[in-house]
């Protein structure tokens, strides 16, 4: 018989509901998914070393699968929106440590940021890098992390600065060069 045209999932399906922390409930761990879901139930497809986080048809969250019992999977993304309103709450957050042992918050984050909080103050200071990881959802990672260190290295310790050093055109990957056909030299003129 032929092979059936739709996919076979091959998933395991939860519907677990979005706790007040951000954080879902799968087998025996906890994953953190968009706050801004808070209450909502949400559909999971777990995987075996996997776990994608759908809301309505909508990917929202994906998460390494977790081995241990009773661990928790937070990823700092989720939370940025409330961080904003709150940075005291960044420092010691465990969402933050994840980002730091996972290498997705750099030791050119830190440097920024302590430059930040030496400038503006504490609270202005996390606002301010709060501001860049919000980058991220726009920018791939390395040409925040380029924008920061240019920042870093100019003194401009605003997000604004950080979005403008990190848009720049050399920070984008560039097209291969054209393939060239036949077997005579890129810089010799056919006689």
């Amino acid at each position: 018989m032929p092979l059936p045209e739709e996919p076979f999932e091959t998933g395991r399906l939860f519907t677990p509901r979005v706790d007040r922390y951000g954080q879902i409930p799968v087998r025996t761990n906890r994953y953190s998914v968009p706050i801004r879901l808070i209450g909502k139930r949400v559909r999971v497809m777990l995987h075996a070393s996997h776990l994608v986080v759908y809301d309505q048809n909508v990917e929202v969250a994906r998460h390494e699968q977790l081995i241990a019992k009773g661990a928790v999977r937070l990823d700092l993304d989720h939370y940025l929106e409330v961080l904003v309103r709150k940075p005291g709450a960044f420092p010691g957050s465990t969402a933050l440590e994840q980002a730091r042992s996972a290498g997705r918050f750099t030791p050119v984050h830190d440097a920024w940021w302590d430059r930040a909080r030496k400038i503006h103050g504490e609270r202005d200071g996390t606002r301010a890098l709060i501001e860049v990881l919000l980058l991220g959802r726009h920018l791939p990672h390395e040409h925040v992390v380029a924008g920061l260190a240019a920042a870093l290295r100019a003194g401009a310790m605003t997000a604004d600065a950080v979005a403008l050093e990190a848009a720049r055109p050399s920070r984008r990957t560039p097209s291969p060069p054209p393939q060239r056909t036949g077997w005579f030299p890129a810089n010799r003129r056919r006689r």
